[in-house]
């Protein structure tokens, strides 16, 4: 397969940033997606965080798929316009990843302003059970104790200590990764061409585009809408990425005289 130009470019330019944070030049923290609420937030993020990733294994499915759809896109449409493309569903994704981000962690946030008004055993109990389930078996004796003597100051401040540096853990954490850019290829891959038979690994069976991208949409809400168990994947970043390329691919599709 003859790798198109823009399609070379994005792939050279995520394999080197790979390369420099394997390095040890930290990249993410600066260039991450960090949520809205998060002072650590950057206008530029909603671009750069398209071009890193967090290991091997995220950086290959990415590129991959980029490497096997992208050219074709490419080839239809023309350098300038599979470029547009492309930043296009990526910032999109980026963005409804983080308005939903937004209406997550403000829930958050207001629980925390309860807490931290009304330090009462339950108050406390009833936040990590919503938002920090982990931080019972890590902190279990602490928590304990604190229950069993409510009125110590010293465990006081150190439950709120703890409930404080959980929000911002959460607040703080960056969202990286071309997947939104991938997943929007992949939808106008379906579109544009989707009765092409495609042969997947995992099962090896033959499958038609417009079937797997439904299958890929289908997960993809459920993921995210109930919280999947690979809760590190931002499945709302995924579905931004193929909603944004359904708008673009269809207004694109009204002005075919004007495209093609």
């Amino acid at each position: 397969m003859m790798l198109t130009p823009v399609v070379r470019t994005i792939l050279l330019l995520n394999i080197g940033l790979f390369f420099v944070s394997a390095a040890g030049i930290s990249l993410i923290d600066t260039f991450g997606l960090h949520s809205f609420l998060s002072p650590l937030f950057k206008p530029h993020q909603l671009v750069t965080h398209m071009f890193l990733h967090a290991g091997f294994g995220h950086i290959f499915s990415n590129m991959l798929g980029l490497f096997f759809f992208g050219p074709r896109l490419e080839e239809v449409w023309g350098s300038k316009r599979f470029t547009i493309f492309y930043f296009f569903t990526g910032i999109g994704a980026g963005l409804l990843f983080s308005l939903v981000n937004y209406y997550e962690m403000s829930q958050v946030r207001d629980a925390l302003a309860i807490v931290q008004e009304n330090l009462a055993p339950d108050v406390v109990i009833n936040y990590l059970d919503r938002f920090a389930p982990d931080l019972f078996v890590r902190y279990e004796s602490l928590l304990t104790a604190y229950e069993q003597n409510p009125g110590s100051g010293e465990l006081g401040r150190n439950v709120l200590n703890l409930v404080n540096s959980s929000y911002q853990e959460q607040v703080n954490v960056p969202m990286v990764g071309a997947s939104g850019a991938i997943f929007g290829i992949l939808m106008a891959f379906g579109l544009l061409f989707p009765n092409t038979e495609l042969f997947l690994l995992f099962p090896p069976i033959p499958i038609k585009a417009k079937y797997l991208v439904a299958f890929y949409g289908a997960y993809e809400i459920y993921s995210g809408v109930y919280k999947a168990h690979d809760s590190n994947v931002a499945h709302f970043a995924h579905i931004g990425g193929m909603l944004f390329a359904y708008l673009l691919v269809r207004y694109w599709g009204t002005q075919r005289n004007k495209f093609y």
